[in-house]
């Protein structure tokens, strides 16, 4: 079954940056583009599961707090050590002023 749920508002996420939102017991990550586009990975680093939330945004990369490893967040390919595992990345749409991600 494929469930759409609602992550976030648009104006949760500033342009250019991420945060973090939780459901079902698991954890993602929600980015906002510099061309006002949104994401989702999951939400944890593959290499020493840091929160990706905490890490950095430039351009098309998000940058692991805690080593440095750099992810492709729109595809999730991992693109700098140490990660060398690529990230699930979800479906998103935008509805009503409303970030849904497509999970399950």
């Amino acid at each position: 079954m494929v469930d759409w749920v609602e992550a976030c508002g648009v104006d949760d996420v500033e342009e250019e940056d991420v945060i973090r939102f939780d459901h079902g017991g698991r954890t993602f990550a929600i980015y906002r583009s510099p061309d006002d586009e949104y994401f989702a990975t999951d939400g944890y680093c593959t290499h020493e599961k840091a929160h990706l939330a905490d890490g950095l945004v430039m351009d098309d990369i998000i940058e692991c707090p805690k080593h440095n490893g750099r992810f492709n967040y729109k595809t999730g390919v991992a693109r700098g050590a140490p990660v060398c595992v690529n990230l699930a990345t979800y479906p998103v749409k935008v509805e009503a002023g409303k970030v849904m991600i497509q999970i399950g």
